[in-house]
């Protein structure tokens, strides 16, 4: 059965079909560099991390891109309370996604261009737009015309005049006064005092979020990509308003295929930054979760459904890590007893071990994955294929664990052993489920706080809050997470808080 994707734009599943036979270019919309990285972006980056090392497995060229977003209304917002500038933070918040991301173990991208540093493609595609006669200039602000792109709404499934029938309330006054249509959007905003800005031939200003990526995409990759990732609630307006921007001046699809990932949820709502519910990577790992556990609890979801943030899925996640790890690292910790230390590791993204495999049964294990992978990236199923191929790797690795004489395992000859761990190693390398040895993981036992501290810190946090001081906010969550304890903000300003095992 050959690759089949979840098409976004068509509302189908179609098989997957490169535009360059044998090369896939891919475009994932990255972060905006104003906080850290929490759970839901975890989730994207992995399920996307997975899609292209299958890809790569299968023996694709992948041209992976993933931009950061370091001008924006958020960035300028954290600047100024912290008194540093725009650059500061950036810099600042692009170092710890690095760092996030190469603790999860996820492959950095291919290119990674940032949207200041992509300027004179920003402004050129606005004066080809404007050219074109689908965008305008007011008072040194650019927008983007709407009704000058047949195909508005195509990707999210709205309709103009029904958008614009329910607009009332969406927009100022003075901004419906200079617009066209009350979805017409910016590409150039004016510059405002105070803020950093960029010449252009409209005046002084900064770019609109979505005429960035635009930019990037035909910067890195050209007018139509076979790819284009990012999660569910990118679909409008940003997705919508990129994909209509590049059609109208290149006149060609942007791109093939759109991806997009179900959210995380806490407590029935959306983790997110806006609504102050969610859980910092570093937070999670700081507590002791370790980064296997972490994608394991990620990918026993499909991609495309919501997942939900609880302490039992989390619980169940490090349970299963911990038996699939005992079953990765057999060939690591035993080589030499087991006689496999001169044998060769197929241990690269390289799906020629299935053509190496003489065993009918390891074939069929590996083929059962594959299907499970091509049935649009179904990492559940196939997670249930690597367990299976573990159970007996899990059980030899207990066994000598205790101590017991290896002569008096009653299992397969070890040749077929090592071909299964072998495999293994191979199918969990697809998932990026790498081996984690007991002496290399680091944990750490900090003492529980009671019920008084706990309300206590939660007060110093609300006042933190209320005085803008978010640095220190966070910092007391985090502080709070270290020792055990997980805040969950509810709408209304209420703080609720469980604790969570180290």
């Amino acid at each position: 059965m050959p690759l089949r994707l979840s098409n976004t734009l068509t509302g189908r599943t179609e098989e997957f079909r490169s535009i360059v036979p044998g090369q896939v270019s891919i475009y994932c919309c990255g972060v905006t560099v104003y906080d850290l990285c929490h759970l839901g972006h975890a989730r994207s980056y992995i399920v996307w991390d997975v899609l292209r090392r299958y890809l790569i497995w299968q023996g694709y060229k992948v041209n992976f891109v993933q931009n950061f977003t370091d001008i924006d209304d958020k960035i300028l917002m954290r600047a100024k309370e912290e008194g540093c500038s725009m650059h500061e933070v950036s810099e600042r918040n692009i170092q710890a996604f690095h760092e996030d991301m190469d603790s999860l173990g996820i492959l950095r991208p291919d290119s990674m261009p940032r949207a200041t540093q992509s300027l004179d493609g920003i402004r050129s595609l606005i004066s080809e737009l404007e050219a074109k006669g689908a965008a305008y200039s007011v008072d040194g602000d650019v927008y983007f015309s709407v009704m000058k792109h047949a195909g508005y709404g195509k990707l999210s499934g709205r309709d103009l005049s029904e958008q614009q029938f329910n607009a009332d309330g969406r927009v100022s006054d003075i901004e419906e006064g200079r617009k066209r249509h009350s979805f017409d959007f910016a590409l150039w905003k004016s510059a405002k005092s105070g803020e950093p800005s960029f010449p252009s031939p409209w005046g002084a200003g900064r770019p609109g979020w979505h005429i960035e990526c635009s930019a990037m995409v035909r910067e890195e990759l050209g007018n139509t990509i076979d790819i284009h990732l990012g999660g569910a609630d990118l679909i409008f307006p940003h997705h919508e308003n990129e994909l209509a921007q590049s059609e109208a001046v290149n006149g060609k699809d942007l791109a093939r295929f759109w991806l997009h990932n179900g959210m995380v949820n806490v407590g029935g709502y959306k983790m997110s930054k806006s609504l102050g519910n969610f859980t910092t990577i570093r937070s999670l790992l700081s507590s002791g979760i370790s980064p296997m556990t972490l994608r394991l609890f990620i990918l026993q979801a499909h991609y495309r459904k919501p997942l939900d943030f609880t302490n039992q899925a989390l619980n169940a996640a490090k349970i299963g890590w911990k038996g699939l790890n005992r079953a990765l690292c057999l060939g690591l910790d035993y080589a030499s007893l087991l006689g496999w230390s001169d044998n060769k590791l197929s241990d690269q993204i390289d799906n020629n071990i299935l053509h190496d495999l003489s065993n009918d049964k390891l074939k069929e294990f590996c083929r059962k994955f594959i299907i499970s992978m091509d049935n649009d990236i179904n990492s559940s199923g196939a997670l249930a294929v690597i367990f299976e191929i573990a159970r007996p790797l899990r059980t030899l690795a207990n066994r000598l664990d205790r101590g017991d004489e290896l002569v008096d395992i009653k299992s397969d000859p070890l040749p077929l052993l090592f071909s299964r761990w072998n495999l293994l190693v191979q199918v969990s390398g697809v998932l990026g489920l790498k081996a984690e040895q007991l002496q290399s993981l680091s944990s750490q036992h900090l003492e529980k706080i009671d019920e008084l501290q706990i309300k206590a810190a939660i007060s110093k946090r609300i006042q933190a809050k209320n005085a803008r001081n978010f640095a220190k906010a966070d910092l007391i969550r985090d502080e709070l997470k270290a020792s055990g304890i997980e805040l969950i903000d509810k709408p209304g300003g209420n703080t609720e808080w469980i604790r969570i095992n180290l």
